[in-house]
C-alpha cells in the first residue's frame, strides 16, 4: 500500500491518496485539491470521507464529477455536505453511499472499515485500510478534535474516546491535520482527554 498525502487550503487539511492492490481510494479532498488528485491517481475507485466539515469535503463533488467515482460519507454527517454555518460558499456533494455507523467495505479485495467516533461531528468515523487509520479530526498527535462547534458534543466525544481505548491492534494514525501518531500512542492521553472534557 502506497500513501501520498498534501495539505490543502488555510487549514492545512491532509488529503490522502491511498493506493491499494492497484485502486486509488481519495480520503478527504479539501479545499483546492481537485488538481492534487487528479494528478496523482491511476486507477482512482472511491472518494472516502471521515466526516463533513468544510475544510475536508470541498472538493467532494468536483471530483466525482471528473473522476466518475462514487462519494462515501458518513450518514449522520450528510447534512454538512450542503451547507456549512461558517463557510456559506462550501461547494455541495451529495455521497453515493451514506455509511452506517462502524461499515465495512470489500472493494474487489480491498477492505476498507468506517468505525464511527462521534463528539467531533455527530458522524465522524476513522477509515481504517490495511495496517492505516485515517483518523480525520477525531485523534491527532497528542490531540483529539474539538468539541466547540456546531453539532458537536463533548459527552460523544468521551464516549468515543472509551471506545478507542478498548481497540487491541496497533496501526498508524494519518490525521486530519498534522503528522503521523499510532494508535498506542494515543491510547496512552485518553484517559487525561475523558477527564478533561
Amino acid at each position: 500500500m502506497k500513501i501520498k498525502v498534501k495539505a490543502m487550503g488555510d487549514y492545512q487539511t491532509n488529503c490522502y491518496i491511498v493506493t491499494a492492490q492497484g485502486k486509488d481510494f481519495i480520503i478527504d479532498p479539501g479545499i483546492g485539491a481537485t488538481d492534487c488528485v487528479v494528478q496523482n491517481v491511476t486507477n482512482p475507485v472511491a472518494i472516502l470521507n471521515t466526516h463533513g466539515h468544510f475544510d475536508h469535503v470541498w472538493s467532494n463533488a468536483e471530483l466525482q464529477k471528473k473522476l466518475k467515482i462514487p462519494l462515501y460519507t458518513p450518514k449522520e454527517d450528510v447534512m454538512l455536505l450542503s451547507g456549512s454555518s461558517w463557510s456559506p460558499d462550501l461547494p455541495p456533494s451529495k455521497p453515493d453511499v451514506e455509511v452506517e455507523p462502524n461499515q465495512e467495505f470489500d472493494f474487489n479485495g480491498v477492505k476498507i472499515k468506517f468505525r464511527h467516533f462521534p463528539g467531533h461531528t455527530p458522524g465522524c468515523s476513522t477509515i481504517e485500510i490495511e495496517d492505516a487509520m485515517f483518523s480525520g479530526d477525531f485523534i491527532f498527535e497528542r490531540s483529539i478534535g474539538r468539541t466547540d462547534f456546531p453539532y458537536s458534543s463533548p459527552q460523544q466525544m468521551r464516549e468515543s474516546l472509551k471506545e478507542f481505548k478498548k481497540i487491541t491492534y496497533d496501526k498508524t494514525i494519518y490525521p486530519g491535520h498534522g503528522g503521523t501518531t499510532t494508535i498506542r500512542q494515543e491510547q496512552q492521553y485518553s484517559d487525561y482527554w475523558i477527564a478533561n472534557l
